[in-house]
C-alpha cells in the first residue's frame, strides 16, 4: 500500500480492546458512525473482517487476535511520542556537553560548576572548546551546546540570557608604582604601559575611547588572547591589565596582584549564556542552565558579602 492513514491504528487498538463500535467510539471521543467507517476501512486494508457479529456482540477473528498485541504496542508508543518527556531524569543522565567559556571563567566558574554537577547530576561531563570558534555558527551547527561569557549579539534565533554584569578594575603587581599611589588619575593611568586582552587581536577598545575623550592616549605593550596570560604578565612586569572585578577575584588573589579603580567611566561587561533553540526544551540541557545560573548567582553574592565585610573592616580600622 502506498498510503496508510495512521489514525486507523488508534481506531483499531480501541476496537480490538472494546470489541464494540459504540464503546470504541466513546473511548476515542468520536461518533459511532465515524468508528463504523473506520472499521470498514480497516477491513479493506487487512482484507479481513476483524470483528464479526456473534449474537448481540462482536468477536475478533483469528487475524484480529494476531494483531491485538502488536497494534496496542504501536499505539502506546505513538502516544508516548506526544507525551511530556518525563522518563529521562536529567539528574541521572549520562551526557557530554560542549561549552565555550572565556578563560577567566574556566578558572573561576568552571571548578564550582563541576563540583555542583558532581552532586546534582554526576553523569554530566563538560568539554571546554577553544574560544576561536565563531559564536553563533558554532551553536547553530551543533559544535557547541552552550557559550558562557561576554557574548556579542548575533543571530536572533539564538537564546541569550544575562547572568550578571561586571565592573572592570585595573590590575598591577604589588611593586608597580600605581600600586603605591593613593589616587590614580586618568593621566597617571594613561602614562603606564598596558596589556590588552583580545582573542581577536584588537589593541584598541573602550579604555582608549574614554582616554581620547580626555585628550589622552596609552601605550599598549602587548595584546594577548586570554585573561590568564595577561595576569601572569602583570605579575611579572610593570604593566597594567584590566580585568572583571568579581569573576577575576580568585585568580587575582592567587597571583597576589593588586587592584585599583579605573579612573574612567567604562561601561560594565555583561556575562551571559547562549544556546540554540534545539536544546531549549531538552531537560538535561535545562538542568545545566539552571546550575549555571545558580553558581553564577552564588559567586556574585559571595563576592558582594566579601566586599561588605572588607568595607566594614576598613571603616573600623579607620575609626580606630
Amino acid at each position: 500500500m502506498d498510503y496508510v492513514d495512521l489514525n486507523l491504528i488508534e481506531a483499531l487498538d480501541a476496537l480490538l480492546a472494546e470489541n464494540s463500535v459504540t464503546k470504541a467510539a466513546a473511548r476515542l471521543h468520536t461518533s459511532a458512525p465515524a468508528m463504523s467507517r473506520a472499521l470498514a476501512r480497516l477491513r479493506r486494508a487487512f482484507d479481513d473482517p476483524l470483528l464479526v457479529r456473534a449474537g448481540r456482540d462482536l468477536v475478533p477473528t483469528p487475524r484480529a487476535l494476531e494483531l491485538r498485541g502488536e497494534v496496542h504496542a504501536v499505539a502506546t508508543r505513538a502516544r508516548e511520542l506526544f507525551a511530556p518527556s518525563n522518563a529521562a531524569d536529567p539528574r541521572t543522565a549520562v551526557r557530554m556537553f560542549d561549552l565555550q567559556v572565556t578563560d577567566m571563567l574556566s578558572t573561576t566558574f568552571i571548578p564550582s560548576l563541576i563540583d555542583d554537577l558532581r552532586i546534582q547530576a554526576p553523569g554530566i561531563s563538560l568539554r571546554l572548546r577553544p574560544e576561536n570558534l565563531e559564536d553563533t555558527p558554532a551553536l547553530r551547527e551543533g559544535l557547541l551546546d552552550m557559550e558562557i561569557g561576554s557574548i556579542r549579539p548575533g543571530d536572533p534565533e539564538i537564546h541569550l540570557e544575562t547572568l550578571l554584569t561586571e565592573e572592570l578594575i585595573a590590575v598591577v603587581r604589588p611593586d608597580h608604582p600605581l600600586a603605591r599611589t593613593t589616587t590614580v588619575t586618568p593621566a597617571l593611568f594613561a602614562a603606564a604601559d598596558h596589556i590588552v586582552v583580545s582573542r581577536r587581536g584588537r589593541a584598541h577598545g573602550p579604555v582608549d575611547e574614554r582616554l581620547a575623550d580626555r585628550g589622552l592616549g596609552r601605550r599598549v605593550v602587548a595584546v594577548v588572547p586570554t585573561f590568564a596570560g595577561a595576569l601572569f604578565l602583570a605579575r611579572a612586569t610593570d604593566v597594567v591589565c584590566v580585568a572583571p572585578a568579581r569573576l577575576g577575584r580568585p585568580m587575582l588573589d592567587m597571583l597576589g596582584l593588586r587592584t585599583f579603580a579605573i579612573p574612567l567611566a567604562l561601561p560594565p561587561v555583561t556575562i551571559g549564556m547562549a544556546w540554540h533553540p534545539r536544546n531549549h526544551h531538552d531537560r538535561t540541557h535545562r538542568l545545566l542552565r539552571e546550575r549555571t545560573r545558580h553558581i553564577m548567582a552564588a559567586a556574585a553574592a559571595a563576592d558582594d558579602d566579601a566586599a561588605t565585610t572588607d568595607a566594614a573592616t576598613d571603616a573600623a580600622t579607620d575609626g580606630g
